[in-house]
Order: structure tokens, then sequence, then C-alpha cells
């Protein structure tokens, strides 16, 4: 089980099943080439084809879209934003897939809105990777110079690779992981999903 091998060759074991989807590759290699400050590919994309290449399943299956961070705190206006966003559209065009693009440094603008808590300002991407409602979607990868992978993990990878979905009760509320939950297992009904914390909300 990959799960249980040293960390060192869960990397190689990551990287080897991230590279049989060919468009999270070309995602990979097209972010790079932005040149977006604290830039990672993120969430679903990932763990997602993890779940799909170990339970069998085609890499890109049930992988709605692809998400790509950043971190410019230096202008905070929609405008910087919606110019990656547009710039963007045109980097990824092509690909069978929606790539978005989001500022991390601005999601306490519109946080609270959309998910009815309130967010503090994150201080980097990795933090706003580190806020996600599970764990096991605490993961980030990005390609630096001579093709070098690196991948952020505060988590470890041992529940992407198990098919445990586990609670992370930072900053999204009950209803985020549930709903998530919910929609997943139906799609991979091999998860394992671990239940949200009775005292938090």
């Amino acid at each position: 089980m990959i799960g249980r091998l040293p960390l060192d060759q869960q990397l190689d074991a990551l990287r080897g099943v991230l590279s049989r989807n060919s468009v999270l590759t070309q995602v990979l290699e097209r972010g790079a080439a932005m040149g977006l400050p604290g830039w990672y590919l993120t969430a679903g994309c990932l763990f997602q084809t993890v779940w799909n290449v170990v339970t069998g399943r085609p890499p890109t299956e049930g992988i709605k879209d692809y998400d790509v961070f950043y971190f410019d705190a230096v202008d905070l206006s929609w405008e910087a934003e919606d110019a990656v966003i547009r710039a963007g559209r045109e980097v990824f065009a092509g690909l069978p897939a929606e790539v978005e693009l989001r500022n991390e440094a601005r999601v306490h603008l519109w946080y609270e809105q959309k998910f009815g808590v309130p967010c503090a300002p994150y201080e980097s991407s990795e933090a706003a990777i580190d806020s996600f409602a599970a764990t096991t979607c605490c993961l980030g990868v990005r390609l630096e110079a001579g093709g070098r992978w690196r991948v952020y993990a505060p988590h470890g990878l041992s529940d992407v690779f198990g098919l445990v979905l586990r609670p992370n009760p930072v900053l999204a509320p009950r209803s985020v992981y549930t709903a998530k939950a919910a929609r997943w297992r139906k799609q991979w009904p091999e998860l394992t999903v671990l239940d949200w914390p009775m005292d938090r909300p």
C-alpha cells in the first residue's frame, strides 16, 4: 500500500500517478510559464487523480476543474486578479477542462459572504491550502526551474492514497465538508469519510 511507504517513495508515487493525467501535466507546464508568485495547482484535481488511478478509473474521470492558486498581496483589487484570469484563459486555451485562477491574498474580501464565516487574510498560498475543509484536500504541486516538482502536503499523503477523507475544522463550516463528502462519495464509493467533530459547527 502506497500510503505506508516512506515519504520519499510516496512523493515518487505521487508524481508517477499525477503524470498519468495529461490535462494535469499540461496545467502544470502552462502554469509555470505564467510566472505567478507563490503559485500551486491544488485541491480536487490532485487527490481525485490519485483516487481515480488507485481505484482503476481513467485519471481524469469526475474532475470538475483545475484550481491554480497564486499569492499577490501587492495589488488586492479585483481588476488585478481579473487581468490574471483573462491571461489564464489564453494560456490554458484548448485544454478539455476548466482552469480556475485565484489570488489567495484576496480571499478574505469575499469568503464570509460566500461561506458565512469570516476569513482572516492569508499570508501565503500555503496558508490558504492549509484551510481546506478536509486534510486530504490540503495538497499543492507546482513545477519549478529544471522541471522540479514542488509538493506542499502539510498532512502528508497517506490519507490521499488510502482514500480517507478527514475533516479539517479550521475555517470552513461543517456544511461545506458534508456537501463535498457526499458528492465525492457518490463518485468514489470506495472513500472512507470520517465524521466532522461534534464540538465544531
